[in-house]
């Protein structure tokens, strides 16, 4: 069995973003060299997400206000996380909504999805560089 690790670095500008990464992803499948087996890509820190769905802008707004609906940014106060001088405990919940990673097959070499099936990194405290891990194991 072989194993492939690679470090996928954002530096989201705003505090919120969708970003579609399934072209990186596929990039490091192919470093890999991998043609079965199975590939993990999870967000590597507590305020940001590894999703799959639809790549469609309408979607990925539905998201926005959703998510703000379930955990508005503001005010800060409304989270006791905020009261050790940080301003994103809606981040974190954001997060746990969206998940923290996927897990994809990996069959003749391509990522075995679904239709219209896409990774995202999903970016709920930006402004700061950030990293997603890829991983990949099999034959």
């Amino acid at each position: 069995m072989k194993s492939y690790r690679k470090e996928l670095w954002f530096d989201i500008p705003g505090r919120r973003a969708f970003v579609n990464i399934t072209p990186q992803v596929g990039k490091c499948l192919r470093e890999s060299g991998i043609v079965e087996g199975l590939l993990l890509c999870n967000a590597m820190h507590i305020t940001a997400s590894v999703f799959i769905n639809d790549d469609e802008s309408g979607l990925h707004e539905d998201y926005e206000r959703w998510l703000e609906r379930l955990a508005p940014h503001e005010p800060v106060s409304q989270y006791l996380h905020n009261r050790t001088g940080e301003d994103n405990g809606d981040a974190h919940l954001k997060r746990q909504v969206m998940g923290r990673e996927v897990v994809v097959a990996v069959t003749g070499g391509k990522l075995d999805f679904g239709p219209w099936e896409q990774i995202f990194y999903g970016e709920f405290d930006g402004g700061r560089r950030k990293r997603v891990l890829v991983k990949v194991i099999g034959a």
